[in-house]
């Protein structure tokens, strides 16, 4: 029984660290992205970046505008994610210490 739990929580775990990394990776995508105005985020490949991402940076916007004409928001969403990345499971992460 203990041994099906811990595989359950390995798995849990894991898929949270991918699902944060991924996000965080997504983020950067949409950062590099800023740099070309050009590129239009509603075609492929690049709406794979945009959908998932977008949510959060609409909400942050409301709050932080641009500053200079650069959107810092996707560079907020990082740090936010890489935070709770570490938090949850790093070395020394709630999560990990747990279990």
């Amino acid at each position: 029984m203990a041994r099906k739990l811990m595989d359950a929580t390995t798995i849990a775990l894991t898929s949270l660290s991918i699902a944060l990394g991924a996000m965080t990776f997504l983020f950067i995508v949409r950062i590099v992205l800023t740099w070309y105005p050009q590129v239009e985020l509603q075609k492929f490949p690049f709406n794979l970046a945009a959908i998932p991402t977008e949510p959060f940076l609409a909400l942050t916007r409301k709050v932080i505008q641009p500053l200079g004409g650069v959107d810092i928001t996707p560079i907020i969403w990082v740090g936010i994610f890489s935070l709770l990345r570490e938090m949850l499971l790093g070395q020394q992460g709630i999560l990990t210490m747990m279990f």
